[in-house]
């Protein structure tokens, strides 16, 4: 059983990261209902076999082993697992689940699989997390009668269709105030040595231009964070100096939060 500090943490960690994936697609799924299923599904992060292998939503291999986007690169592992197949009773089944290189990569997967199955057309474009997480149960997704009910009590606990705005502004425009950077923004600078929240604020800024991978938001800058830091500081207008001062702080927070596609900034 997660801590309510593990599972904060947890959530504090893959929220920016679903909202990422899931921000500028035509056939969209909600935020809430993705960070909420890795919270089950892994455990708030505390399944060791699921963290190892990335695979924070339970995706299985599949018989015909189906490339949803280019995400999954055909690493698997075998598990245990439950299923509910007649709604009533469990049994203990062992099955073959995807790996990935990252936790973005696990996300990125599980949208493209939503959005490109037919059997998930119910769950794209919803507004509401629970019509989401029903048309996904529905699919398929997972045969447990209390699962929808679960998804949307760690919904409601953990207050996440504040994450939502990326994809359900009905203008076009994306909801700014979503898109937050975890990490409490440095009164100093930062620069070459720099550890803890102030080097995390800086490599999730990083990170959110895709000049950071996300197991890059290890909180010390290194030679590879400085690099990063001097690159998006001339394409920021900013002198490349490799220290995270008051002004590329400032760049640094108005570029990530309007950074509407991560690929834009290569």
């Amino acid at each position: 059983m997660a801590t309510a500090k593990q599972a904060n943490e947890f959530i504090k960690r893959i929220a920016p990261i679903a909202q990422a994936k899931a921000e500028g697609r035509a056939k969209w799924s909600l935020p809430s209902v993705c960070i909420a299923q890795c919270c089950c599904e892994s455990a708030y992060g505390t399944s060791p076999k699921m963290m190892r292998a990335n695979a924070i939503l339970g995706i299985k291999v599949g018989k015909s082993r189906v490339h949803f986007g280019t995400a999954w690169k055909d690493k698997a592992y075998s598990t245990k697992t439950k299923e509910c197949y007649d709604g009533k009773t469990y049994v203990n089944i062992t099955d073959m689940f995807r790996a990935y290189d990252n936790i973005s990569d696990a996300i990125e997967d599980y949208y493209d699989m939503l959005a490109s199955c037919s059997r998930y057309s119910a769950a794209r474009n919803r507004t509401d997390p629970r019509e989401c997480i029903t048309a996904i149960k529905s699919g398929g997704y997972a045969t447990g009668p209390a699962y929808v009910n679960t998804i949307m009590n760690i919904v409601s606990r953990y207050n996440l269709t504040q994450f939502d705005g990326v994809v359900t502004k009905k203008d076009g425009s994306t909801d700014m105030t979503s898109i937050h950077n975890p990490y409490t923004e440095p009164e100093k600078n930062v620069g070459c040595g720099t550890t803890g929240n102030d080097a995390k604020w800086v490599q999730w800024c990083l990170w959110r231009f895709g000049l950071l991978e996300e197991t890059g938001i290890d909180g010390v800058i290194g030679l590879k964070s400085v690099s990063s830091i001097k690159t998006a500081q001339t394409r920021l207008g900013l002198v490349p100096d490799g220290i995270v001062g008051k002004n590329t702080r400032k760049a640094f927070s108005i570029a990530a939060l309007y950074k509407k596609d991560r690929k834009q900034y290569h």
